[in-house]
């Protein structure tokens, strides 16, 4: 039937030409911003997959440049360390140089001068090795935590703090017990699930860094400890702990007790974030760190003394070097995670890639494609817009 109301091939190129239209519409969108799928409109599912995975990208970034700050602060103290460590050095052939029994009074006089001269600046380096704040070798420096991954582990258990000891709390370097008066019969015993795992021994010249760290050594790694700085108090997590009245229990004997209190369970923990702790080191003359031997009492004025201060300034090389060798050993862990970390990124960035990013020599072929299309489709209509025009015919 032939109408002049209805144009049926008109409306079906139209329809086809508008759906060429869209198609074109769509590639050159993919053109111009290199995307397949640029917003949620275009595939909800793989959007919502990306956007979550470039919100990781930018989370390792952050991470990174946390790690970055960190190396940053550990390169100065191991730049300090080293000149301190050369400083001892002279401060060992100067207390050599003194134990000859030949030297007069002026030249006893003159080491000694260079003696003291050369320990004065150990404080001064140690002091202004100081980056981002953080000082981890001067006068009561501060250890800090590194946040090494954007994910926390998924870590379960039961946790158990010591009880907060009020006013001054010693660095990583103090001895656990303030005062250092610690019996032979000190110790931690660790329980989980109702049975005995580690013991700890506590001497008097063991630190806080060494008591977690035995800790850790003693439980073979079922118990971790940390240490808050600012209260004194020391926080167990036992990941394999079951929930029930022996899932974790500490105890203390001797003396020891008054500083590492006894445990008060605090419950379970989950999701723990992955952080790498730097230690704070203290590695000035008179402190409690690395160089506690080398004191002001230490003078070269006789072959004796001199003899007492060489044998005190070698035990302290060889503490500051082992301390330098544990905070390189620190660096060095920092920058493989920071290399991963930048490898892992890139492979994030390039399954975002796969779902999103459009192949543009296939994007240009269909634009082509589209474009000739697009032109028969208007002939088309054109044609087709013509067809009721034959009415006219039957009335001549």
């Amino acid at each position: 039937m032939t109408s002049v109301n209805t144009n049926y091939g008109a409306l079906v190129a139209l329809q086809s030409l508008n759906q060429t239209t869209s198609e074109l519409a769509e590639v050159q969108s993919r053109v111009n911003t290199g995307l397949k799928v640029g917003s949620a409109k275009d595939n909800g599912a793989v959007f919502a997959i990306a956007q979550e995975q470039r919100a990781r990208v930018a989370s390792i970034s952050s991470v990174t440049a946390g790690i970055d700050r960190a190396t940053s602060t550990i390169d100065v103290a191991l730049s300090a360390g080293q000149a301190i460590s050369d400083l001892l050095t002279q401060l060992k052939e100067k207390s050599t140089a003194a134990q000859a029994t030949d030297l007069s009074t002026d030249q006893r006089a003159a080491l000694q001068a260079d003696f003291s001269a050369l320990r004065s600046q150990i404080n001064q380096i140690a002091s202004a090795a100081t980056f981002n704040g953080i000082n981890l070798v001067g006068s009561g420096g501060s250890n800090f935590s590194v946040l090494t991954s954007d994910l926390a582990t998924a870590t379960t258990g039961r946790q158990v703090q010591s009880t907060a000891i009020a006013g001054t709390v010693p660095a990583l370097s103090g001895y656990v017990v303030g005062n250092g008066s610690v019996a032979a019969a000190d110790d931690t015993t660790f329980n989980l699930n109702g049975v005995a795992i580690g013991t700890v021994d506590i001497t008097a010249t063991t630190t806080v860094q060494q008591y977690l760290t035995a800790v850790s050594a003693a439980t073979g790694g079922r118990v971790t400890a940390s240490y808050n700085q600012t209260n004194g108090q020391f926080t167990y997590v036992a990941p394999e702990a079951v929930a029930g009245t022996n899932e974790l229990t500490l105890t203390t004997t001797g003396t020891a007790r008054s500083w590492l209190g006894q445990g008060v369970a605090a419950g379970a923990v989950s999701g723990a974030s992955v952080t790498s702790t730097i230690t704070d080191l203290d590695f000035t003359v008179d402190g409690s760190g690395a160089l506690s031997t080398v004191t002001s009492a230490l003078v070269l004025d006789n072959a004796n003394n001199a003899g007492t201060a060489a044998a005190a300034i070698g035990t302290a090389i060889t503490t500051l070097n082992r301390q330098l060798a544990t905070l390189g050993s620190q660096a060095k862990a920092l920058d493989v995670q920071k290399s991963f970390l930048g490898k892992l990124s890139d492979s994030i960035e390039n399954g975002i890639s796969n779902l999103v990013d459009a192949d543009l020599a296939r994007e240009s072929a269909r634009l082509q494609s589209l474009q000739v299309k697009q032109q028969l489709g208007a002939q088309a209509l054109s044609i087709a817009n013509q067809a009721p025009s034959i009415v006219l015919s039957f009335f001549r």
